[in-house]
């Protein structure tokens, strides 16, 4: 191939790239977007938090290395900013949040704070391996996520 060939055929790519891009990206919503990402970072906690209740409940085998993997990666996940998740006129849509989120946000925001706290208690306890103090701190971390759940979740979707 040529070079003017292959300018022309690279300029020619560019420009279909180009206008192709609006119609790839007009179906996403701002307001999905924030939901997804809020639901899917709910989907991690609950995948590394519901483990480690489930350990301490004796329901599956204990199991400390898990233990403390999934305490790490509990606690990595709160130091991510979930409140972009829920911006303004991302209430409706396939959604739980209740519209007291945006109501109180302030609030929310604290509860969520109170998480991180808690998250990072549990990552640094379960390092020391002490099986009552882990539960202890699973327990504190449990009560974290039901004071949100308690006041701001609804048990359906709401739209």
């Amino acid at each position: 191939m040529t070079p003017l060939l292959r300018r022309l055929t690279l300029a020619g790519a560019v420009v279909i790239g180009l206008a192709v891009t609006p119609f790839a990206v007009s179906h996403f919503d701002d307001k999905e977007m924030q939901q997804s990402y809020r639901q899917s970072w709910f989907a991690m906690v609950a995948m590394n938090f519901g483990p480690m209740a489930s350990s301490v409940k004796g329901e599956i085998p204990w199991n400390q290395e898990m233990m403390q993997g999934w305490a790490n990666d509990l606690a990595t996940l709160t130091t991510l900013n979930i409140m972009r998740g829920f911006g303004d006129d991302s209430d409706k849509g396939t959604t739980r949040a209740k519209p007291e989120i945006w109501e109180n946000k302030a609030d929310f925001e604290s509860k969520m704070n109170d998480l991180k706290t808690a998250a990072a208690a549990l990552q640094k306890t379960t390092a020391g391996g002490d099986r009552e103090a882990i539960a202890a701190d699973v327990g504190a971390v449990g009560k974290a996520c039901k004071a949100c759940h308690d006041e701001y979740k609804s048990k359906e979707y709401l739209y």
